[in-house]
């Protein structure tokens, strides 16, 4: 009897449980993983949206490696812009973030200003404030005009288009500048102070001590920069559609063109599981160098 009242007790606490949770349960199997299923026989099959999907089989997948030029040059300059603007974009915002740990006046008023970039960055007003900066008649080149140097149209040059895109995701510093400076906070000041007294110079203090204290948040920011870099989207998109000449386009462009504008879903379920695996295979080689340069105090500074 006492066994039975324990059951429907456990089950009420259960069903009160699933109630809660249902709303989200349910966007995520409607949202989430219905259309990822959808996707993944999509993959397999001729689609264009206006007519039943056919059964290919590997056909995209072997199509994509060995007869699309334009996929292999997507991943290349994705490749190249993930490589490029991650290392980037975490150093300054580091930098940044021990810049703003200090007891200084209107630090506040700083961190909130340069946080807005982040908020704005992937807007259309900043792709438009984007392109008058680095266009041919934009502010860049009246500043080199200034010292004599004939500027270019940094946007739509060959050689220039995709460090410009790499500057501005570089310049949205601002969410990984807040979670530096966060785990900066959470560091003993005494470490420091044990340290100065051993004679140990600031840039000895910043190897020995913050950079192995601030590392679960460096494995962390790299993790989530590194993701978000392989789905970039709206840079390219924006700014330079692709162009010029292919040297911005992203993954993620590429596939959106395919999807859209050429109605060839099959091909770009493909090229979306594909994305997914590399983001997959990336992260899982993070999480397994992780073991080797990540300390948790919990762990024994392991």
């Amino acid at each position: 009897m006492k066994k039975k009242k324990q059951l429907r007790s456990q089950r009420s606490i259960d069903i009160t449980g699933f109630t809660f949770i249902a709303p989200w349960l349910i966007g995520f199997l409607g949202f989430i993983v219905g259309p990822m299923i959808a996707s993944l026989y999509f993959s397999f099959t001729n689609y264009d949206l206006l007519s039943a999907p056919t059964w290919i089989g590997f056909e995209n997948y072997i199509t994509m490696f060995t007869d699309d030029a334009r996929f292999i040059q997507a991943l290349k300059v994705t490749f190249i812009f993930v490589f490029g603007s991650v290392p980037l974009k975490l150093a300054f915002a580091l930098f940044v973030a021990m810049l703003f740990n200090t007891k200084r006046k209107g630090v506040g008023l700083y961190r909130t200003l340069y946080y807005v970039p982040s908020i704005l960055g992937g807007s259309v007003a900043v792709a438009v404030v984007w392109r008058e900066l680095f266009g041919r008649e934009g502010a860049l080149n009246d500043v080199l005009g200034i010292f004599g140097i004939e500027g270019t149209s940094w946007v739509t040059s060959p050689d220039f288009a995709l460090s410009t895109l790499i500057l501005l995701v570089v310049w949205q510093f601002g969410s990984p500048m807040l979670i530096f400076l966060a785990g900066l906070k959470a560091i003993p000041n005494e470490l420091y102070e044990a340290a100065a007294v051993d004679g140990a110079s600031p840039f000895l203090q910043f190897l020995k001590i913050t950079l192995p204290m601030l590392s679960p948040v460096i494995f962390f920011n790299l993790v989530m920069q590194t993701i978000q870099g392989f789905m970039a989207f709206t840079q390219s998109f924006l700014i330079t559609n692709g162009g010029p000449m292919d040297r911005t386009l992203f993954y993620a462009v590429y596939l959106y063109e395919k999807a859209f504008a050429h109605f060839d879903m099959g091909y770009a379920s493909a090229l979306a599981w594909i994305l997914l695996l590399i983001c997959a295979l990336f992260t899982a080689l993070i999480f397994k160098s992780a073991q080797s340069w990540v300390y948790y105090e919990s762990e024994g500074g392991r």
